[in-house]
């Protein structure tokens, strides 16, 4: 502006010097007013021009101006280029920010003022069944229709979570999520969602573990208090003291292998597999199981009165597992144990080895009743059974295919159970390749 007077009082001052000698003072004022005048109008040509220059889409071309004006232009042209590396910046920020926000296991929603949806991210429109971007600006009472998400909502204080149904359960699988708002800027809100199905679930099994071993040790420590009050209030003959006996005998072991398969299975969760692996021969240990499986199977039948079990074993391969001896014996031997538990005496039980696409396959196949499909997903649960009598008259703990389970996933394995009702069950255990080394050809 300074430089603008400057210019326009010299050049005013330079047009009256002739206009004085040809027309005196009037000529002076009238030559520098019009001086002024063309002075306004090219200033007014160079303003707009500029203008226009500023106005363009792009200011990275050099300005075609000399002096001032240039150098106005090359400054305002800097300016705009680092407000540009800003903003460049921030973009990259906040981009950054909302990809890490995708990334997150736990469901984001940002509220407005009036708790309408401002963004929300995939986990959280999957948790509640939201649609990220067709949902924007919608109430998010509106679209989660919970009635305890709306009772949470409503509350005056959020320090505490709640707990709803998500989208996704049905009538097989529940999944279970935590809410919780957050008070942000300025009366805006944080809906945060996580999924905690694994955590209930998990709370439920060990609420159910710990009412179940409760029930099992009961059921035998008061059939033991019972013979025990009977032997010390009445006068028995040595016959009568002697039945007692075997019967208490019974239930002690009863115990001892409910107790003794609890500390099995809590030392294969607590526990690595160690780095010293044995080389356990595969027929050696087949042999032993149907000898134990042979032994059980008489016993059963000749309290029964019946007949003991068919078991075939097919010829295997010369090979050895390696891994822990002890715990490959009792996962094998859990396998064939229920199966003469479980099968009808003289019903068949089929022990085989074979090489699939996806590892070597210990299958054990029974001819017994056959389980229910909705029943297969939770055989290897501790203390799940399908029949709870049926198993307290075979003397199971329920543990047996818990611990199965634990041993192959220690070796790198997988327990497999197929079955159709009224026609068999077949018990798998898939052993990598890794695991198994042929001796012979």
């Amino acid at each position: 502006m300074v430089i603008v007077v400057l210019e326009l009082l010299i050049l005013s001052g330079l047009a009256g010097v002739p206009g004085w000698f040809v027309g005196g003072a009037v000529g002076a004022c009238l030559s520098s007013l019009l001086a002024v005048c063309i002075y306004a109008l090219v200033l007014a040509w160079k303003i707009d021009r500029f203008d226009r220059w500023l106005s363009a889409p792009s200011l990275r071309l050099d300005p075609p101006w000399q002096g001032v004006w240039r150098e106005m232009a090359l400054r305002i042209q800097r300016m705009l280029r680092q407000q540009e590396k800003l903003v460049t910046v921030h973009e990259k920020r906040l981009q950054d920010f909302l990809l890490a926000i995708q990334a997150s296991p736990n469901g984001v929603i940002l509220l407005d003022e009036e708790a309408r949806i401002e963004w929300c991210n995939n986990t959280a429109a999957a948790h509640l069944g939201l649609d990220a971007m067709k949902d924007r600006m919608q109430h998010v009472v509106h679209l989660v229709r919970d009635p305890v998400f709306a009772r949470y909502f409503s509350q005056a204080e959020h320090a505490s979570e709640a707990v709803i149904e998500g989208r996704s359960s049905s009538f097989v699988n529940s999944q279970k999520l935590s809410v919780q708002l957050h008070d942000y800027g300025e009366g805006k809100r944080l809906l945060l969602t996580r999924d905690i199905t694994a955590v209930a679930q998990a709370d439920a099994m060990r609420r159910d573990f710990v009412a179940n071993v409760s029930h099992e040790i009961r059921t035998p420590l008061t059939v033991l208090g019972g013979f025990i009050e009977t032997l010390q209030s009445l006068p028995l003959d040595r016959e009568q003291i002697q039945n007692y006996l075997e019967h208490m005998s019974v239930q002690s072991d009863r115990m001892q292998s409910l107790v003794s398969d609890l500390l099995t299975l809590s030392q294969l969760e607590a526990s690595q597999l160690t780095g010293v692996q044995e080389s356990v021969s595969l027929g050696q240990l087949i042999k032993q199981v149907v000898m134990d499986a042979q032994i059980l199977s008489e016993n059963l039948a000749s309290k029964a009165g019946g007949i003991s079990h068919h078991l075939l074993t097919d010829e295997h391969a010369d090979v050895e597992l390696l891994g822990s001896r002890s715990e490959l014996m009792s996962a094998f031997s859990n396998l064939v144990t229920n199966a003469v538990r479980y099968t009808p005496l003289g019903g068949t039980i089929h022990l085989s080895w074979t090489l699939a696409a996806d590892g070597w396959i210990f299958a054990v196949e029974d001819s017994g009743p056959g389980i229910a499909a909705e029943h297969l997903p939770r055989l290897s649960e501790r203390f799940y059974r399908v029949d709870r009598s049926r198993s307290r008259e075979t003397g199971g703990t329920g543990l047996g295919l818990a611990i199965t389970k634990h041993v192959m996933q220690r070796h790198g394995g997988e327990l497999r159970i197929e079955s159709v009702l009224g026609q068999g069950s077949t018990f798998k255990l898939v052993f990598p390749e890794a695991r198994v080394r042929r001796l012979s050809n």
